[in-house]
């Protein structure tokens, strides 16, 4: 197998969806910003939010129009959008419980290849994560662990495919694809910041050495 694609797009999403194909993306997992994050605190009118950690700089949490829902179904097969209640989307739901605090015990992400209900239970809790030995680096007031998005393709690309994300923060989803070894990945991200930060993150993945047993 030769290596597979990883690209990024630096910057908006909508600007690099027009450029697709329909039905190009088997799948397309995104986690779009929606006004009301329990990782984002308002500090003016302008739609602009500050995480409640300090490390994380200001971006823009605009909510999508409905015209990105309209593109991204356009150039995918299936989608899964984290926080898809916030924006009326109907399917099926992917219930991940992160036992966080009363502000975030978990989230919920809609679903377009079933009907039904299905549960991932991994902490991620502040500064306590599922897996302490192997601990990842917060960059993003949004980010979700590797592990989630490696449970996702296992669950709903098994044999591999096109992903695309379209908000891609923290890049987590990006390394998840990477390792499942079977995935093309495309994503955007605009925020200069974050961009530069999942690069790094990302290379830092691809620099640690891979181990076969067999």
């Amino acid at each position: 197998m030769g290596d597979r694609v990883s690209e990024v797009y630096f910057g908006d999403c909508m600007d690099y969806m027009k450029k697709l194909p329909d039905n190009f993306a088997d799948l397309a997992v995104v986690d779009p910003p929606y006004q009301g994050s329990d990782a984002l605190n308002p500090v003016s009118s302008d739609s602009v939010y500050q995480a409640k950690r300090t490390t994380y700089h200001l971006f823009e949490n605009v909510k999508p129009k409905p015209e990105y829902f309209i593109e991204l179904k356009r150039v995918s097969k299936h989608q899964i959008v984290w926080g898809g209640n916030f924006f009326g989307l109907s399917g099926g739901v992917i219930a991940w419980n992160k036992h966080g605090t009363a502000f975030g015990e978990g989230e919920i992400a809609i679903c377009s290849t079933h009907n039904s209900v299905r549960f991932f239970d991994y902490t991620w809790n502040g500064m306590i994560q599922q897996n302490m030995k192997n601990k990842e680096q917060r960059i993003h007031p949004t980010q979700k662990p590797i592990a989630l998005y490696e449970w996702t393709y296992m669950k709903y690309l098994p044999e591999g495919g096109i992903v695309l994300d379209t908000h891609l923060g923290s890049g987590s989803n990006r390394i998840a694809a990477d390792k499942m070894g079977n995935i093309d990945f495309y994503s955007c991200e605009m925020d200069e910041e974050y961009f530069n930060g999942q690069e790094k993150r990302f290379e830092n993945h691809k620099s640690q050495p891979s181990f076969n047993f067999l």
